[in-house]
């Protein structure tokens, strides 16, 4: 029984996200302003003004993603209500400050880290993702298996909920996939606006860099279990949350699966999305039928959890 806190990773962002916040709360003046001395661009200004083009390059929306949230997580005050924390990819380091597990200065260089080198790579071996919709797991293994070639891969890169499945890998072994999905049984298939092949092989070089960083980051134990994406199961280990925080780059988001073990595991009741947007929100509409969710990603929606007591 209980609430689980969902963060949302990239994809969430959008322009004059987190600046309600900014305007109603000192603590979020005081964390965007200590955000943006961290920072060798103008969080601020991006994330209330943009424009989009600059606010979705993959280094500067994840640091922005993950502040906004973690503000909105700081805001909602003493955690008792939460039992239970997940991100979806980035989203993880959101959950782990939330949980405890890391501080905001610690995992803020960690995540402007890893969004410069998941883009790097992507500039160095251009790559894309795809959405595929109405596929299942075993068909969509198939899928990648008949697009890919020994030079070019595609890959199940988040397994989000029922039915829709998202590739990636190589540029052109992703366009095969989407030209071959319809005839193999897929409702939809379609590229997404991506800089780069995110949970594949080829952010192998960022995960090697980004693993040196972590190995100097401090880890505590999470107040309350975190689940991770990699295996789709909580822990309050350490030692497991830095290596699958490095897993994660080149491995599958288990987000599907991860709400299941949520909801039949520990019996969680409730689904409180972080942060802006809410595509978790339709995630667990979509996977954990009747399940009650809602969403804490602006100034209205914080204030109304605030005023009511109710999580």
């Amino acid at each position: 029984m209980g609430t689980a806190f969902l963060f949302p990773g990239q994809a969430s962002q959008f322009v004059g996200m987190g600046a309600d916040l900014y305007e109603q709360f000192d603590v979020a003046r005081i964390m965007f302003d200590r955000a943006d001395n961290d920072l060798p661009f103008d969080l601020k200004r991006l994330c209330f003004e943009g424009p989009i083009e600059e606010l979705t390059q993959t280094r500067v929306t994840q640091p922005a993603i993950f502040v906004v949230s973690v503000i909105t997580s700081i805001l909602l005050g003493p955690k008792d209500m939460m039992a239970a924390s997940a991100g979806h990819s980035l989203g993880e380091y959101s959950a782990l400050v939330a949980a405890g597990a890391l501080n905001f200065d610690e995992a803020l260089k960690a995540v402007a880290l890893r969004g410069e080198l998941m883009q790097n790579a992507g500039n160095v071996r251009p790559g894309t993702m795809a959405a595929v919709i109405g596929m299942n797991e075993e068909q969509v293994n198939a899928l990648c298996a008949e697009a890919s070639t020994d030079d070019e891969v595609v890959v199940p890169a988040n397994f989000n909920s029922p039915g829709q499945i998202v590739v990636s890998g190589d540029v052109e072994a992703v366009k095969r996939a989407v030209e071959h999905a319809k005839p193999m049984g897929a409702r939809m298939a379609k590229l997404l606006n991506v800089s780069g092949a995110f949970h594949s092989p080829l952010m192998a070089p960022a995960a090697k860099e980004l693993a040196a960083k972590l190995s100097e980051t401090p880890i505590r134990p999470p107040s309350v279990p975190v689940y991770l994406n990699v295996t789709a199961k909580p822990t309050t280990n350490p030692d497991e949350i830095r290596e699958r925080l490095i897993d994660q780059l080149t491995h599958p988001v288990l987000w599907e699966q991860t709400l299941r073990n949520m909801a039949d595991g520990d019996e969680l009741t409730h689904y409180l999305e972080v942060g802006p947007g809410n595509v978790l929100q339709g995630l667990v509409k979509r996977t954990l039928a009747g399940a009650a969710f809602s969403g804490a990603g602006n100034a209205e929606q914080v204030q109304a959890i605030l005023d009511e007591g109710v999580h």
